[in-house]
């Protein structure tokens, strides 16, 4: 008898999950929402005028628990204008196997030239190729708002006051 009712329960637990919504997602072709406070890849922007965010402060990568950014600085001239401060950051980058995406670097940008954006779908085939640098990391504004909408409302203050 209590051989039977085991069985029974068991009958039982496996019908009423027979008819159950399935919860899996064909994950190519159909994606879940991610949270609004997700952290996924990181994103350098570029305004409209074409001037990179960044000055080169190196605060990011002074805030990085994980020494994931590294950042070489260079000076701006009326030639070559690559930012709209003194500096601006010649070399940048990510190694993103370190990085924690902990949202320090976002934190820590004056400028609120880097952001962690919502794509998590970052795959390589080398391992150098997960050493993200400027020109995989640069997206203009609209692309920034377009990863972050909450993110746009901030840069365009910020565009206003540089161009007064």
């Amino acid at each position: 008898m209590n051989m039977l009712s085991a069985i029974a329960k068991g009958m039982f637990t496996t019908f009423k999950h027979i008819f159950r919504k399935e919860v899996t997602v064909p994950y190519p072709e159909e994606r879940l929402p991610v949270s609004p406070r997700f952290r996924g890849r990181h994103f350098l922007v570029v305004d409209d005028d074409g001037l990179e965010r960044c000055v080169g402060c190196e605060l990011c990568a002074v805030a990085c628990p994980a020494d994931a950014i590294y950042i070489e600085a260079a000076e701006n001239t009326e030639q070559v204008r690559v930012s709209p401060g003194e500096r601006y950051a010649k070399v940048y980058m990510i190694h993103m196997f370190r990085c924690i995406f902990c949202g320090y670097c976002e934190e820590a940008c004056p400028e609120d030239a880097i952001f962690l954006g919502k794509e998590y779908e970052m795959e390589c085939y080398t391992r150098d190729g997960f050493i993200y640098d400027k020109t995989k990391l640069n997206l203009n504004v609209r692309g920034a708002a377009k990863q972050r909408p909450e993110v746009l409302h901030r840069l365009q203050e910020d565009l206003s006051t540089y161009h007064k």
